[in-house]
């Protein structure tokens, strides 16, 4: 198990290097949640099925910015199952759909995007402690605006605005659809119960799409590379901490989010237990969690209090957050391997 655990401890310290040599922490321009254990597909395509059961359904919901002109409302659901083919003995595959929407701005700038995901899970080891999955994900996403709500200088005239006004402006379209692609690759390793430790890396826009409204092909979307480290280990008989990094770099831009929940289990039958945490997005907001978990269900919510200097808008409020994922997981019924004959026979 050494030479395990180290191939864990080389990415790990990997992920660490990008972060050291990396200084400019700033807003990434992908949509994205404070809550990324909430919606993992969009994190990794390589977590398609990687879970305990046979299917998965997921919903996420985003509200930012509320108290300035300019509000940013996202949302995504996503469904996704494992399945073990009968030609493989212990491998498993897994495949996803997602529909995420994010609507900007007082022109309704949004985003609308359709993704079906596939992945391969390999057990590295015989009892199961050590899980490697690697994921594809391909879709179409419509990006787009409403023209008839923005104004310009130009139908300004004598300090008097009219619609009707020329505005000088030309768009040869308000709305552009295109082809996207991203792929991952996570490894897990289980060290006891309730410990683990869990590494993944995406790339995603990997073919930069071109995303512009009058033709102009040198604009495009720039990929994005996303890296996810995640520790948790029980520090009492009921009692578990969970330590969380996401670094994201996408063109010029950086994002890191680091943090760490307090995990107490109130029902290790129903598996019931509550979580509370705090996370940092460098340079822009402090991010408080709370989670809820009962048998196959998980919740969480969030809310981000604004420390960039958009402060001066935003009096501090930032984003509320809100996720439910639940799993079905099959009960398979028991067959005893001989008849037993009734006693009075």
């Amino acid at each position: 198990m050494r030479f395990k655990f180290t191939y864990i401890s080389f990415y790990t310290v990997m992920l660490f290097a990008l972060l050291m040599f990396n200084s400019t922490f700033l807003i990434s321009q992908d949509v994205h949640f404070s809550q990324y254990n909430g919606s993992v597909i969009n994190l990794n395509p390589a977590f398609t099925g990687f879970f305990d059961g046979d299917y998965r359904l997921n919903g996420i919901y985003r509200s930012q910015w509320s108290s300035v002109p300019v509000p940013y409302k996202s949302f995504s659901l996503a469904g996704d199952a494992r399945f073990k083919p009968k030609s493989m003995k212990s491998d498993c595959i897994g495949v996803g759909i997602m529909f995420n929407n994010d609507k900007s701005g007082d022109t309704h700038y949004g985003t609308n995007q359709l993704y079906v995901s596939g992945s391969y899970i390999h057990k590295l080891n015989k009892d199961s402690t050590l899980l490697w999955t690697t994921g594809i994900m391909a879709g179409i996403s419509n990006v787009g605006f409403n023209y008839s709500r923005m104004t310009f200088d130009d139908q300004y005239q004598n300090s008097t605005y009219s619609s009707s006004n020329s505005t000088g402006e030309s768009f040869t379209k308000n709305a552009t659809t295109f082809g996207d692609f991203n792929f991952g690759t996570a490894l897990q390793y289980a060290i006891k119960q309730r410990a683990f430790v869990q590494y993944g890396i995406s790339y995603h826009h990997f073919t930069n799409p071109k995303l512009t409204f009058q033709n102009n092909t040198s604009i495009r979307i720039d990929p994005k590379l996303n890296n996810y480290l995640c520790f948790a280990y029980p520090i009492g008989v009921k009692t578990d901490i969970i330590a969380e990094i996401l670094y994201s770099h996408q063109g010029k831009y950086n994002e890191v989010v680091p943090g760490a929940m307090v995990k107490f289990l109130l029902d290790e039958k129903t598996r019931q237990a509550v979580s509370v945490g705090l996370y940092y997005r460098a340079k822009d907001a402090v991010i408080a969690r709370l989670g809820y978990q009962v048998k196959t269900l998980t919740a969480g919510v969030s809310y981000d209090v604004n420390t960039s200097k958009f402060i001066a808008a935003t009096n501090r409020r930032g984003g509320f957050e809100i996720y439910v994922t639940y799993i079905f997981k099959k009960i398979i019924p028991f067959a005893p391997k001989t008849r037993v004959c009734p006693i009075y026979m």
